[in-house]
């Protein structure tokens, strides 16, 4: 008898997973944390549309297994079939080890992982090529690896949602899919919390034993052989059913939900809420950090931002305001640290010469660890979201930004960046600023004279830049991010010299440096360089781990403004945002507007020292030596910080309370994302 897919795998799979299901919905129900605060209706929604949506993401799961399944098949060994297919692995193997393809430009050990697996999926094809005889054994153990597989995911997957439920009392959300992002803070703070190793050793044993029961009674002997109709069929039925099941859930997840949040909890699917999760890129902040009453959120909120009860701070500059071109350079993953000012190791020379030149802030702290936070910081002027950065949603656009204040003033604005400016929605977000996008695709393809994965280098952005600086007709800003100081930390060669592997982090660096140097010298000659302003800083630092969840030095980056002949050079010893550097720089130009930014004026006597700083999950406020951490399930951790060896910091836990400085966290934090939740 054949072991069909649908007489046998998937539904033994679709019984796993709805046990699963049903276990942890009662394990879940009798939680300490549940509130049990719901009516019948409600019990019928938790496990009956819970079953059904278990069932819609059953359907969806099953698709890679159904496929490794379909490649099983004897026909592909047939005259001709067999030997075209291995002859095309074989050349592809070929190309990948002795050739320089696109692993090798990206770096690390992605080319070594992806050698190495070529490698074996070769050796594998000829032994079942050449050695009929072995097919069949290969088989059964092929599939019997990807039951296994299938079994240590469900039983996993539900063993971390009751764990997930016992720290936050809720299903899978974007605290998961942060999760991914810390990796090794994660897998270090759950190896000290839990008896890991006898934890894995039980879910494997119980994994086994589920996947020994599933095929007892079964015959793989002719597992994966059938017609190519009965493979048009099944692959037809199973689009039918994850297209239906995805629907489903999209559809059911918004319409069915109850009012109590536990039982509408209950009754979702985990791993579609991680999904979910994944792409709306937000935490409710309601509902899971502490909050004040909030019309007193907003009223110490709009006092430290000096605004009106409208929510608007009135600048007022000279009545003729100087406007200059403005040139903003945001760039990669350049951390504070790595500048000779800062303890560097001497390897920035034209940034160390140009500190001297110009109006530097050496207390300024990036809002987060990822480039979309810096974006979003130096446009929007606002502290950081939960979840994900503004920049990556849907909704992203329509914002009061700084583009809104310099059309004002008669500029045109762009935005500039080597790569593909869909990637991180960029795009997207700078567009539906207002802002003209000017990407990679747009780049004169004959001038470009290096670019990898990542995108062109900096040179080739600095050179497009030019151009249309030249070609300017009135008053221009630019926003030009940069590439070059990133993974895989490739760029032209001849530009430096480094004494040490050509491929890392410091050579990228130096070979950033070096382009800004090229930049301005070139800018200099030019006609209008004596009528623009240089704003330089980082998007971010290289790293953010550290021994706290946010380690300040993690988040110092260099900012400074240069103009010679217009702004005096001077360093600024006081503590300040990512937020703060363009409401900065429109006072110096003397402009009058209506804000709603939450960055102030460095400069301004009324200025109050403090910078914002995040993770997806922690939200962090530094001011008057004491950084007050905000996390999910209402969590407020304070420390006393103390400043070290120049530029380095110790955080200890504070005894007692801190409220002034948690209440100004809360206030800031509450208004901003709350104003977004009401867009």
């Amino acid at each position: 008898m054949v072991s069909d897919w649908f007489r046998f795998y998937a539904p033994r799979f679709l019984a796993l997973t709805l046990l699963l299901g049903l276990i942890v919905r009662i394990i879940l129900v009798f939680h300490p944390l549940t509130v049990v605060d719901w009516g019948f209706a409600e019990w019928v929604k938790i496990f009956g549309l819970g079953l059904v949506n278990d069932i819609a993401f059953t359907a969806i799961a099953l698709v890679p297994a159904f496929l490794v399944y379909t490649l099983l098949t004897r026909d592909k060994y047939r005259q001709p079939y067999g030997y075209i297919l291995w002859g095309l692995l074989l050349v592809l193997t070929l190309y990948v080890l002795l050739c320089n393809d696109i692993t090798d430009e990206y770096g690390g050990p992605l080319p070594r992982i992806v050698n190495a697996l070529l490698t074996v999926f070769l050796i594998c094809a000829t032994v079942k090529l050449f050695i009929p005889a072995v097919r069949d054994t290969w088989r059964r153990i092929a599939i019997y690896v990807v039951m296994m597989v299938y079994a240590c995911c469900a039983v996993t997957i539900a063993f971390s949602e009751v764990v997930f439920w016992s720290e936050f009392g809720v299903r899978f959300n974007f605290i998961a899919v942060d999760y991914l992002v810390y990796t090794n803070e994660v897998i270090g703070n759950i190896m000290e919390s839990y008896p890991m190793v006898p934890m894995i050793l039980a879910m494997l044993l119980i994994a086994g034993a589920v996947c020994a029961v599933m095929v007892r009674g079964c015959s793989l002997r002719e597992a994966g052989v059938g017609s190519w109709r009965q493979w048009a069929v099944n692959l037809a039925v199973l689009a039918l059913a994850t297209f239906a099941g995805g629907n489903w859930l999209h559809w059911g997840y918004r319409h069915l939900q109850s009012e109590n949040m536990y039982a509408t909890q209950l009754q979702e699917n985990g791993c579609w809420d991680f999904l979910e999760a994944f792409t709306s890129n937000e935490l409710d902040y309601r509902q899971f950090y502490a909050m004040l009453p909030e019309s007193e959120a907003t009223a110490l909120q709009r006092e430290l931002c000096h605004q009106d009860d409208k929510g608007v701070q009135t600048v007022s500059g000279l009545p003729a305001p100087r406007r200059k071109n403005i040139v903003l350079i945001t760039v990669e993953s350049l951390s504070a640290d790595f500048l000779t000012r800062y303890g560097g190791p001497g390897i920035t020379p034209n940034l160390d010469t140009l500190l001297e030149k110009s109006l530097v802030f050496d207390h300024l702290f990036a809002t987060g660890n990822r480039t979309v936070r810096g974006l979003e910081a130096v446009t929007l002027c606002i502290p950081p979201s939960s979840g994900e950065s503004l920049v990556k949603r849907p909704d992203c656009t329509g914002f009061f930004s700084t583009g809104d204040v310099l059309r004002s003033e008669g500029y045109t604005t762009a935005f500039l960046y080597g790569g593909d400016s869909y990637f991180d929605n960029m795009g997207t977000f700078f567009s539906g600023c207002g802002f003209d996008i000017v990407d990679k695709k747009t780049y004169d393809k004959e001038a470009i004279v290096f670019s990898n994965i990542w995108g062109t280098s900096d040179e080739d952005s600095y050179r497009e830049a030019l151009q249309r600086f030249d070609a300017a007709d009135g008053p221009f800003f630019a926003h030009i991010m940069t590439i070059s100081n990133h993974r895989p930390y490739t760029y032209p060669e001849g530009r430096i010299t480094y004494d040490g592997n050509p491929m890392s982090r410091r050579a990228a660096v130096k070979y950033t440096d070096y382009a800004i140097g090229a930049f301005l010298a070139e800018a200099a000659k030019r006609p209008w360089f004596d009528e623009t302003v240089f704003v330089i800083l980082a998007d971010h630092c290289a790293s953010s781990a550290g021994k706290t969840s946010l380690p300040l030095e993690c988040y110092h980056i260099p900012a400074l403004i240069y103009a010679p002949g217009f702004i005096e050079p001077q360093y600024i010893g006081k503590t300040c945002s990512q937020i703060d550097l363009m409401p900065t720089l429109f006072n110096l130009l003397s402009f009058s507007y209506e804000s709603r930014f939450y960055g102030q004026d460095i400069l301004s006597d009324e200025y109050k020292e403090r910078a914002f700083m995040a993770t997806y999950q922690d939200l962090g406020y530094y001011a008057d030596g004491v950084l007050t951490i905000l996390s999910p399930v209402r969590k407020v951790r304070q420390f006393a910080v103390t400043r070290h060896d120049g530029w380095q910091y110790d955080e200890e836990p504070l005894e007692g309370s801190a409220e002034t400085q948690l209440r100004e966290a809360q206030a800031y934090y509450q208004s901003a994302n709350l104003a977004y939740a009401r867009r």
